[in-house]
C-alpha cells in the first residue's frame, strides 16, 4: 500500500479507500459561484482547497474571500480544466457542487437525466465524482428535480454501482436560521466502505410553523403573521420575535442596521462608525470578524413611478395590493422601460413590486436588484443587504473581475448586476454549515470505529 502525502486517501491494490482525517477536512467545490457552498463549510471548520466556475466574475470574488485555495476557471468539459479540478478533488474530503441541470423539467420517462445532452454539467459532476472517490460529497439544486420524478436516477446515478451510500432531502433554508426561504433538493452522500451513514438534516420547523397572510378589509390590504396553533409552533414563533435568538431571523433583524443607506448611493464602502450599531444577534454575528470597512453598500437610484407604487404597498405586499391609479404604465411621464401598448403594466412587471416584511424572512430572493425592496423605505437593496439576507457575513465582499469587455462566461448587465447575481445565485452559508456540520458527525463516527477496529485487531 503507497500514500498520498496530500491526500485524505490510502491507496490500496489500485483502488482509492476513503482516509479521513480529523485535522484536515477539506472541501472542493464545483460550480462554486462566489462560494456560498465553501463559506458554509469553512465556518463549520473545513479547508477550501479549491473552487471551479466558469464566470470570470463570480471567480473572482471566489478568489478575494478564498486566497488559500485553488480556482479554475473554464469549462469542466474542456480536458485540460477538467484535469486541473480531478486533481484536486483527489484530495478532498467533501466534493460539493451545484451543477446547472436545463432539461430536467422536459425529460420523458424513458430518457435518463444523465444521457440528456443538455445536463452534460451534471454529468461532469457524476464523472468528477467517480474519479476522485472522496469519503463524502454533496450535490444541490432545485427542487424542481424532485417534482418532475428523477430523485430515483440521481440517486442511482450518483451511488456509482453502490460505491455510495446516497440520502436525499428537500430543505428550507429558512429553517437552519437563515432570513430567507428558499427550498434546495440535496443529495449527500458517503462511501459505503468507510462504515458511516449519509446524514439528513433537521431543522427547526419554522417555515411550517408561521405564515404571512393577506387580509383585506375597508383599508388597503394588510399583512401579518399566522402561526399554527401547537405548542412547537407558538415557541418558533416566540423565537422568531426575539432579536437574540438565532433559532429564526427576520428581515428587520438581518437588515435594520442598514436603513439608513441613501437611495443613489455611490459609496460602495463606508467606515463602520457610519453605519448604525448591530440591533440583533444576527447583526452581531453577520458583524463577526470584520475587514477594515464595510463594502457592497451602493444604493441603486429607482425612478419615481417606483417609489410612488412603492408607497401604496404594504409591508409584505406586491403588485396585488396596487390601487387601480397605481396600476398605469407612465405615472409621472418619465418614459422608462418597454411600453406594451396597453397603458397599464404588464405581467412581467409585476415581480418586481415586492416589498419585505420586517417580522418575517424573505421570500427565495433571484439575481436581480429589483427582486426585492426594503419594508420601510421605498427602495431597493444593496448587494451587502442582499448578502445579509443570504446568510454571508460582512467580512465575505464580492467583487468582479476588472477585465473590461465581454469575456468568456461573463454574463451581461455590467458589475453592478453581476454582483446581485452571485449572491442570487449562491448557496446560503448558514445552510452549508448545516450541511457540513452534519457530515463532520458523519466523519467522526467513522473515524471512532475506525479506531475500535484497530483496537481489536
Amino acid at each position: 500500500m503507497s500514500r498520498n502525502s496530500g491526500n485524505n486517501i490510502a491507496i490500496c491494490d489500485g483502488q482509492r479507500k476513503p482516509r479521513i482525517s480529523r485535522a484536515n477536512l477539506s472541501v472542493v467545490d464545483l460550480f462554486c459561484g462566489a462560494g456560498g457552498f465553501s463559506e458554509g463549510f469553512r465556518q463549520a471548520g473545513f479547508n477550501v482547497l479549491a473552487g471551479s466556475d466558469n464566470d470570470p466574475d463570480a471567480l473572482a470574488t471566489f478568489a478575494t474571500n478564498f486566497p488559500e485555495a485553488r480556482t479554475v476557471l473554464g469549462d469542466i468539459r474542456q480536458d485540460a480544466i477538467k484535469e486541473r479540478i480531478v486533481d484536486a478533488a483527489r484530495q478532498a474530503t467533501v466534493l460539493v457542487g451545484g451543477p446547472p441541470c436545463q432539461a430536467f423539467s422536459q425529460m420523458r420517462n424513458h430518457t435518463r437525466m444523465i444521457d440528456d445532452p443538455r445536463n452534460a454539467l451534471y454529468r461532469e459532476f457524476v464523472g468528477t465524482l467517480r474519479t476522485a472517490l472522496p469519503p463524502a460529497f454533496v450535490m444541490e439544486n432545485v427542487t424542481g428535480m424532485d417534482q418532475m420524478g428523477v430523485r430515483e436516477q440521481i440517486l442511482s446515478d450518483l451511488s456509482l454501482d453502490g460505491e455510495y451510500q446516497v440520502q436525499a432531502q428537500v430543505v428550507d433554508a429558512a429553517d437552519f436560521g437563515v432570513p430567507q426561504t428558499r427550498k434546495r433538493l440535496l443529495f449527500m452522500g458517503v462511501r459505503r466502505e468507510s462504515g458511516m451513514t449519509a446524514p439528513l438534516l433537521k431543522g427547526s420547523g419554522a417555515t411550517d410553523s408561521v405564515v404571512l397572510a393577506r387580509f383585506t378589509g375597508d383599508r388597503r390590504p394588510r399583512y401579518q403573521l399566522v402561526v399554527q396553533q401547537n405548542l412547537l409552533s407558538m415557541r418558533l414563533a416566540e423565537a422568531l420575535a426575539d432579536s437574540d435568538d438565532l433559532t429564526a431571523v427576520t428581515a428587520a433583524q438581518a437588515i435594520s442596521d442598514l436603513a439608513d443607506l441613501p437611495v443613489g448611493n455611490r459609496d460602495d464602502d463606508l467606515k463602520w462608525s457610519d453605519l448604525s450599531e448591530p440591533s440583533s444577534a444576527y447583526q452581531r454575528l453577520m458583524r463577526a470578524d470584520p475587514r477594515e470597512s464595510a463594502f457592497n453598500l451602493q444604493v441603486p437610484r429607482i425612478n419615481k413611478d417606483t417609489e410612488l407604487r412603492l408607497c401604496g404597498i404594504p409591508q409584505g405586499g406586491n403588485h396585488r395590493d396596487l390601487q387601480e391609479e397605481l396600476l398605469g404604465r407612465y405615472l409621472t411621464g418619465q418614459r422608462w422601460g418597454q411600453d406594451n401598448g396597453s397603458g397599464k403594466l404588464s405581467r412581467k412587471h409585476f415581480y418586481a413590486y415586492r416589498r419585505l416584511h420586517p417580522v418575517l424572512w424573505a421570500w427565495t430572493l433571484n439575481t436581480k436588484a429589483d427582486c426585492v425592496y426594503h419594508y420601510d423605505i421605498p427602495r431597493a437593496l444593496s448587494v451587502r443587504e442582499m448578502a445579509r439576507l443570504q446568510s454571508f457575513p460582512d467580512r465575505f465582499i464580492f467583487v468582479t473581475d476588472p477585465r473590461r469587455g465581454m469575456l468568456e462566461g461573463r454574463h451581461d448587465g455590467g458589475p453592478a448586476h453581476s454582483r446581485y447575481r452571485q449572491v442570487g445565485n449562491a448557496v446560503p452559508p448558514l445552510l452549508a454549515k448545516s450541511v457540513a456540520r452534519s457530515l463532520i458527525i458523519a466523519l467522526n463516527a467513522s473515524l471512532k470505529q475506525e479506531k475500535i477496529r484497530a483496537k481489536a485487531g
